[in-house]
């Protein structure tokens, strides 16, 4: 499985999209769509959300092509910033996996929407690494942020990863902290002056005010069996390292900073899991799961351990989709 998916010829697509299909399959069946309750604080997803709750077969195909399109999206981004080899679908594959585990995840909730914006953001910023003139993606890396916290306002924690980021890209400048910071407010800068004209400021200020008022570590909703799928995923995550004789490979320093910055975005991903509610729908300690995942798989050079657990994990993973139902 392993060796196939490091390939990227048309058949790697087929199953791609079969693979897709088959995961959302008991998602359509249902035919219900559970909608995340709106909140002042996310008017991007506020909108989209109220243009599709027409139609809950229109919201699940929405969310369907959504995470069908991050998925290759996911992949180009790590074969572009030479994270994964040039030819291969291993991203898209381990992403469709980490973004779809669960029942729960296969429907359109905020951060689902974010996650396109969360992308660019951490493409931008992998960018940055090996531009001379950084500026640019700085401001774009801002917007993208923005546009995300629209979404799923808990993302907006990433402005702080961001300009840590910056430091490990060696970029420390005063000057160059600000820059992501100006593109952050920019689209606040619109979206409130569009209020200010055609709707009621005051009471989206409320909004966001009270939003900040009752801000709090959440843990009511961990659950038994959510702490044991995180158990899972970390032995996952880090058996291909154990099953490795050559793990230590020569990469690039540029590809050792990129994986650094994924590895300092984990610990935001951990904090956002106690942003309230359930723990599921803080999606991005999967992406940066996902991410790591990738490029292990990519370069274990033991592939048969590796390959029966991965097998094993989607045995897991269809199981609890179509017959158990737990999670």
């Amino acid at each position: 499985m392993i060796k196939f998916f490091r390939q990227s010829y048309i058949i790697q697509y087929i199953v791609l999209a079969v693979l897709a299909v088959a995961l959302w399959i008991p998602a359509f069946v249902s035919g219900t769509v559970d909608l995340a309750l709106t909140s002042p604080v996310t008017p991007l997803y506020n909108w989209i959300s109220g243009l599709l709750d027409v139609s809950p077969l229109a919201m699940m195909i929405t969310a369907f092509v959504l995470m069908v399109l991050e998925a290759l999206f996911f992949n180009s981004m790590l074969v572009a910033n030479q994270i994964v080899p040039k030819v291969s679908t291993m991203g898209a594959f381990v992403f469709l996996l980490f973004m779809n585990l669960t029942l729960t995840q296969t429907s359109f909730y905020p951060f689902a929407l974010s996650l396109f914006f969360i992308l660019a953001m951490l493409h931008i910023c992998y960018l940055v690494y090996q531009s001379q003139n950084p500026e640019i993606y700085l401001l774009n890396a801002g917007i993208c942020l923005a546009l995300a916290t629209m979404c799923y306002f808990p993302s907006i924690v990433l402005i702080v990863w961001i300009l840590i980021s910056l430091i490990v890209s060696h970029f420390s400048s005063m000057r160059l902290q600000i820059i992501p910071i100006i593109g952050f407010l920019f689209p606040y800068f619109i979206y409130f002056g569009g209020t200010y004209l055609f709707g009621d400021l005051p009471s989206v200020l409320q909004g966001y005010s009270d939003y900040f008022a009752n801000i709090s570590l959440a843990t009511s909703g961990f659950k038994g069996r959510y702490i044991a799928l995180f158990a899972v995923l970390t032995v996952f995550v880090l058996m291909p390292l154990f099953n490795s004789r050559n793990y230590s490979f020569e990469k690039s320093i540029a590809v050792r900073a990129k994986m650094t910055m994924t590895v300092i975005m984990m610990l935001f991903s951990i904090l956002l899991l106690f942003a309230g509610g359930n723990p599921l729908l803080h999606g991005l300690i999967f992406l940066v799961l996902a991410v790591i995942t990738t490029y292990d798989l990519s370069y274990v050079d033991k592939t048969g351990p590796a390959d029966i657990i991965l097998t094993l994990f989607v045995v897991l993973i269809f199981l609890n989709r179509y017959l158990f139902k737990v999670l």
